[in-house]
């Protein structure tokens, strides 16, 4: 029965994606927003049982909800789930793929065995591509105004496998962004205030948003 309301559940969202591409809604710019993890897959806990799944989910909402409000004319911001479902890695990206995505962010929060660990990390694809430049500059982007408006510390750009960039990064500029780490007890004690999670997604969206008609995948 679960996975048959998982496949239902993805099934309504790339329906969407076909319905938004029937409406001649080309003018549009759409970012896709990937909330890392989901139903039985909670991703990292923090000490106070906070989950990973939760956070990421909240934070797409808010960016989606500062759209909405803010550039609702010229910005579509689709997510990949908008529920505490598990969709699996390989639909994520065939979803935005669907989508003609001109960007794609996948959240996710970090944990170590070190609970002094903390900061924000930012991945990108470890190979060559059309979008690599633009993807590389986004993360370097994200990291400097998290840590000038919010104080997380930068751990760096790296580059990394990961499926969600691999299957994309040919397609649209594609960017992981690790908020922090739940293992650590100051971090993981921000990221339980919904002001907090507000600031995170303000500023997400304000990076996203001040350059994104110098991205070439939301070209003509």
């Amino acid at each position: 029965m679960k996975k048959w309301f998982k496949n239902v559940s993805f099934m309504i969202l790339l329906l969407k994606s076909c319905i938004l591409l029937a409406q001649d809604l080309d003018a549009k710019k759409i970012i896709v927003i990937d909330p890392g993890h989901g139903g039985n897959d909670s991703g990292a806990i923090g000490v106070n049982n906070l989950k990973e799944k939760s956070i990421t989910l909240e934070i797409a909402r808010l960016i989606s909800e500062l759209a909405e409000k803010n550039h609702d004319q010229t910005v579509e911001i689709y997510q990949i789930r908008y529920s505490d479902t598990l969709i699996s890695l390989g639909d994520r990206t065939k979803l935005a793929k669907a989508l003609n995505a001109g960007l794609l962010l996948s959240l996710h929060c970090n944990h170590s065995d070190n609970p002094d660990a903390r900061g924000v990390e930012v991945f990108v694809v470890n190979q060559n591509s059309r979008f690599s430049e633009e993807a590389t500059w986004l993360a370097f982007q994200l990291q400097a105004d998290l840590n000038h408006n919010l104080g997380f510390e930068s751990r760096g750009v790296k580059f990394a496998n990961f499926q969600v960039l691999r299957e994309t990064t040919d397609l649209m500029p594609s960017v992981l962004l690790e908020l922090g780490f739940l293992s650590n007890d100051d971090e993981q004690g921000y990221l339980l205030k919904p002001e907090s999670l507000y600031a995170l997604a303000l500023v997400i969206w304000e990076c996203l948003i001040k350059n994104i008609d110098s991205y070439e995948s939301f070209g003509d």
